[in-house]
């Protein structure tokens, strides 16, 4: 018997498909997208520099901004701190000074873009602040989903695998800045730093590399160069908007 309608001949019949496969991945990145633009145009319009800050959980992300933090005193910084649970890292940043606001995604893997929304609508960032958006420990699922932000920065430490880039591509391909961390450990870890830099460019050719260390300082300076340039670069397409002449 056919199991669509019950005939007794299931060769003399052809049934169309009940059912239509729908791509629900689509369908959820296509509302983030146009969620992410509206955070785009509100943080260009207050000329706010919005960094997502990725990485596998332990890299060093948040010691990365208490120090940028407390090393840029004139610098007007805000936080928008991205776990499943706790306050932890949120804790940390406010005693640095800096106004910061937590969003905790439970069992989620990443921030998305309506998340980001209300965090700005409760941080309130001042025009000109430089935002830093730390995201979820996770080299995978916020690859995929734009927040509004100017560029993604990707951080790996020495700790990982030279290999990082090739098994994580898609992450590595939107970075707009790639951190190697912990440095101050290559003489004991089998880290290739070289080659760790070849496999990030052969999926993102020309993404600028920094290797440094939170903990000793070192490449720091390089970093809070990268971070002046692309605050000028929000500066000057602020001035565009606002003075065409």
């Amino acid at each position: 018997m056919c199991a669509t309608c019950g005939c007794g001949n299931v060769a003399e019949h052809e049934h169309a498909p009940l059912t239509e496969t729908v791509s629900l991945e689509q369908k959820v990145l296509a509302k983030n997208d146009h969620l992410a633009q509206h955070n785009r145009e509100w943080l260009r319009e207050r000329g706010i520099l919005a960094l997502n800050m990725t990485s596998s959980p332990g890299a060093g992300k948040t010691t990365l901004l208490e120090r940028t933090i407390r090393e840029l005193p004139e610098t007007p910084i805000a936080v928008i701190e991205g776990d499943q649970e706790t306050e932890l890292d949120t804790e940390r940043i406010a005693a640095t000074g800096a106004r910061a606001v937590q969003v905790n995604t439970g069992s989620g893997c990443h921030l998305d873009a309506e998340m980001t929304h209300r965090a700005l609508n409760a941080l309130d960032p001042a025009p000109g602040t430089v935002l830093f958006v730390e995201n979820v420990g996770n080299l995978v699922c916020p690859a995929l989903f734009d927040l509004g932000e100017h560029r993604k920065v990707v951080m790996i430490s020495v700790c990982e695998g030279t290999d990082k880039p090739l098994k994580y591509p898609h992450m590595f391909a939107a970075a707009g800045l790639v951190l190697v961390n912990k440095i101050d450990l290559l003489p004991y870890v089998d880290f290739d730093l070289a080659a760790c830099t070849e496999y990030a460019r052969a999926v993102n050719p020309g993404v600028d590399i920094l290797p440094l260390s939170v903990t000793t300082g070192e490449g720091l300076d390089h970093w809070y160069e990268w971070l002046g340039e692309q605050r000028r670069t929000v500066s000057a397409s602020l001035e565009g908007v606002i003075d065409p002449a």
